[in-house]
């Protein structure tokens, strides 16, 4: 079974966490980034959005 979330979804469901428990972390940091990233569709989103795709995949690799 496959399971799709959007990145935008995920991210600020990640980022609202991180919001409300004050993180203020590395981790926090990059999924603000990502949240803020994925839903500006800046220019750099091409090189980015391989990367975040790249990482996905490879993880679900992992799982096989």
């Amino acid at each position: 079974m496959t399971l799709n979330i959007s990145a935008v979804l995920l991210f600020g469901a990640a980022s609202a966490f991180a919001v409300r428990t004050r993180s203020a972390g590395g981790g926090a940091a990059l999924v603000l980034f990502l949240f803020g990233f994925f839903t500006a569709g800046t220019g750099a989103y091409e090189p980015i959005h391989n990367l975040v795709q790249a990482s996905a995949e490879a993880l679900s690799a992992l799982g096989k």
